[in-house]
Order: C-alpha cells, then sequence, then structure tokens
C-alpha cells in the first residue's frame, strides 16, 4: 500500500513538472515572437526624427555656491549703551550710513577733558617761548649765562612734545565719540539684527549688531574636474558665460561672466574651482545658495543632433533605431558628443538625413517594420477605440447606411479639426476612410 501511494505521489510530480515545463517555455499563440512585426502582422506605428547637422554649444556642468562679493560684520568700535538703531532688516544700505547710535555722555566728557588738558599745555609752551626770546636778548648784552638760555630753550622743547602728546589724545578722544554712531563699512543687504536698543554693545561681542552682505554683484563659486582645464584654457580668452540653473536644471536664474580660476587643483577631489560674477539685479541669487552652474566653453559646428528621445542604452553601451528605406528598423550603435537642452551631438554612428525612432521603441526589435506616425495621430489611433471613432468612424462597420454615413460625417468634422493630424485633412475621401480604417487597427494591436 506505502508502495503504490508513493508511485502515485511521483506520478503527480512529474506530470505537474512536465506542464510547468510547457506553460513557460511554450510560445502562447496570438503573440509576436521575435519576428518582424506586431501581433497581428502589420507594422508597429512609432514617431520618428531626421538627423541634421548645425551648431551646438559645449557647456561643463557643476554644482555651485553662491556667495556675496562682501560680507561685513557689524561690530561696535566702543563699549556702551546702544541707545536707538536707524535701519530695518534686510533693507539695502550705502557705505557709511548710520545704523545705531551708542550713549555718547561718556566719550564726551573725555573729549572736553583732553580739549582742556591740550589748552593748558599750549599756555605754558606760549610762555616759555616768550621767556626764550628774553633770554636770548639779555644773553646778547651779556646780562645772563649762556646756561639759562639753553635751559630754556629745552623747556620750550618739553612743552612742545607735551602739547603733541596732548593733540593726540584729543584727536583719539574725537574719533572715539564718532564711533558712538555705528555706520554701514560696506553697501548691501542688511540681515537681521542680534541686539536691541537699550542693551549693553561691546566691541567683543561675538555677533556684532547685523550682518550686511553685497548681493549687487554676486558670486558663484564652483568646481570642475581636471580633465576640463585644458578646454577652459584654450577659450580663457573669451568672454565666456555661465548660467544659474535651479536644483532642477531646467530653470534659469540668471546669466554672467566667467571672473577667474583658481591657481591648483584640489587633490582630494580632483577637481578646480572657478568663480563667475551675476549682475543679479532681479535678486533672483542668494547667499549660500545652491545652484547647478552651467559653463559655455565653446560651439560645435556642423554636428550631427539627434533628439536625445532616440537614445537607447543596453550592455553594449548606447544605440538607436534606424529606419530604412523599406520602412525597418536596425540596431545602430552610437558615439556620443556634447549634449544641451534636448539635442544631443553624435560624434559617430549616423549621417545626416538618416531618421530615427524617437517614441514606440520599446516593442522594437531589429528587423521590425514600422508606420511612422504624427504625434497627433498617434494619440488618436491609440484612444479611438472608446469614441466616436471607436463606434464605426472609419465609414462605419455594422447599423444601417444612413447611419454609417452619418458617423462617417462626424468622423470627417473631427479630422478637419485637425485631431488625427495635419497630414490626414489633405487625403482624399477613399484614402481618409482607408488611413483611418489602418489607425484603428495599430490602435488595437497595441
Amino acid at each position: 500500500m506505502k508502495k503504490k501511494i508513493l508511485w502515485v505521489s511521483l506520478l503527480l510530480l512529474a506530470t505537474g513538472g512536465a506542464v510547468y515545463w510547457y506553460l513557460h517555455n511554450s510560445e502562447p499563440t496570438g503573440k509576436a515572437g521575435p519576428g518582424k512585426r506586431g501581433g497581428d502582422g502589420r507594422p508597429l506605428p512609432v514617431q520618428a526624427a531626421l538627423i541634421k547637422s548645425g551648431d551646438i554649444d559645449v557647456y561643463i556642468d557643476a554644482l555651485g555656491t553662491v556667495t556675496a562679493r562682501n560680507t561685513a560684520l557689524v561690530k561696535a568700535r566702543v563699549d556702551g549703551q546702544l541707545l536707538s538703531i536707524a535701519f530695518r532688516e534686510g533693507q539695502m544700505v550705502r557705505e557709511g550710513e548710520v545704523l545705531a547710535e551708542i550713549d555718547p555722555r561718556t566719550f564726551q566728557v573725555q573729549f572736553e577733558q583732553a580739549k582742556g588738558q591740550l589748552m593748558r599745555d599750549q599756555a605754558l609752551l606760549d610762555n616759555a617761548r616768550l621767556d626764550l626770546e628774553r633770554y636770548k636778548g639779555l644773553l646778547a648784552i651779556d646780562s645772563i649765562a649762556r646756561q639759562q638760555v639753553e635751559t630754556q630753550e629745552a623747556l620750550r622743547r618739553q612743552y612742545e612734545g607735551v602739547v603733541m602728546a596732548d593733540q593726540a589724545v584729543l584727536e583719539n578722544a574725537r574719533l572715539q565719540l564718532g564711533f558712538t554712531h555705528i555706520t554701514a563699512p560696506v553697501s548691501g543687504r542688511l540681515g537681521l539684527r542680534q541686539l536691541d536698543p537699550g542693551n549693553a554693545i561691546h566691541g567683543s561681542d561675538a555677533n556684532g549688531l547685523v550682518v550686511i552682505t553685497q548681493t549687487q554683484p554676486i558670486n558663484v563659486v564652483f568646481a570642475i574636474p581636471s580633465d576640463n582645464i585644458s578646454l577652459l584654457v584654450a577659450h580663457a580668452h573669451e568672454n565666456l558665460s555661465v548660467d544659474a540653473l535651479d536644483r532642477d536644471g531646467k530653470t534659469t536664474l540668471a546669466t554672467g561672466k566667467l571672473l577667474t580660476l583658481d591657481n591648483q587643483i584640489d587633490a582630494a577631489t580632483g577637481t578646480v574651482k572657478l568663480k563667475a560674477e551675476f549682475a543679479n539685479k532681479d535678486e533672483k541669487l542668494f547667499p549660500n545658495q545652491f545652484v547647478n552652474a552651467r559653463l559655455r566653453v565653446a560651439t560645435r559646428h556642423n554636428a550631427m543632433l539627434m533628439p536625445q528621445a532616440a537614445l537607447q542604452h543596453g550592455t553594449q553601451g548606447s544605440f538607436v533605431y534606424v529606419i530604412g528605406q523599406d520602412k525597418s528598423v536596425s540596431i545602430r550603435p552610437v558615439t556620443l558628443g556634447t549634449a544641451a537642452g534636448d539635442l544631443v551631438a553624435i560624434d559617430k554612428g549616423l549621417a545626416e538625413g538618416e531618421q530615427v525612432v524617437i517614441d514606440g521603441a520599446d516593442k522594437l526589435r531589429d528587423g521590425a517594420r514600422v508606420e511612422v506616425t504624427t504625434p497627433g495621430a498617434g494619440v488618436k489611433a491609440a484612444g479611438g477605440g472608446g469614441g466616436q471613432g471607436g463606434q464605426g468612424g472609419q465609414g462605419g462597420q455594422g447599423g444601417t447606411p444612413e447611419e454609417r454615413q452619418k458617423r462617417w460625417a462626424l468622423m470627417n468634422a473631427r479630422i478637419d479639426k485637425g485631431e488625427f493630424g495635419e497630414e490626414i485633412k489633405k487625403l482624399p475621401e477613399e484614402e481618409r476612410k482607408q488611413r483611418m480604417k489602418e489607425m484603428r487597427r495599430g490602435g488595437n494591436s497595441q
């Protein structure tokens, strides 16, 4: 009994394995194998573009950081109580504008004291000079000793030194008094203030009073691979332009010019830093903002240009589907050049005038036959089964002759509006019907 159960189990396992192998290795009927056409034997609808020669800019892309041209931390030059703030946060200021005022009374007293000391010593100097003149007159008539005259001359020079020191003390007191008015050291935009009126302010405060950043013009610093230095140096004499783009790299925020490049390569990253300047009149660039920098180095002339949508990638590298004269496609490996926007230059593999597939390549194989459609026709063909076209719009299938004629009149109206592309509008009546039938069959095959 146990042997019978074992044999039955082995038979069931063998049968199940055979069925599994058959389902996963046999090719279903009705589907296209590695053949040349679609499932119903008709050409596959694709969209195509011609290879053209033209000019394309050579760009170097890099990540960059916006930096203010000048950044200044405004600090007090003297210690005291902050009396008033004369600015609004975020406003634009010019160099020399008054930003705040410190209590000046202490410094005014020191100024007056220095002024009085100078007056006192100046009077002593004037008296010493008069005495010296008298002594010289007495010495001339031999009424006084020469030693007394020389002593008076030394006293005069002594008072002259004292007066000079007093003048320096007075100027220092005037300078300290002037520092009670805090002014903008550079022109630019003010940040958030760090101190309120009524608080004591010191020159040693780490945060200072406010930060000024000069944003017009503004700079962008970015790094490029060292392999591009030779190309950059070859065009360094030109006025190279730089575009600053947003994070997505789609929107151009500003266009400026290259200022300079660093004098050495960063050994850790293998890159060299560059600096570009932007006028930034619309304030779209902000200090410490991350942007995508695009440096235009040169322009290639008479390059083979192709839409990037036609580019395919495989294990052997980049390739495209080229449409031949017999409407069959062939795989063509290509060597890529520079890319700009939606176009890419082809260094090797394509010639001007050749046609490549830009849409519908996901179902293609080498040697497959295709039918090139316009973008408008392709959309309607794929979705025409559910609208009026799917209800007999190709001349009508089913219904009375009057109903078919009415449906065809509605379809003609849609064709004249351009819903199926401009090409079909120019065709005669019978060719219109035939084209619409082919489009419906092509949409159903997908």
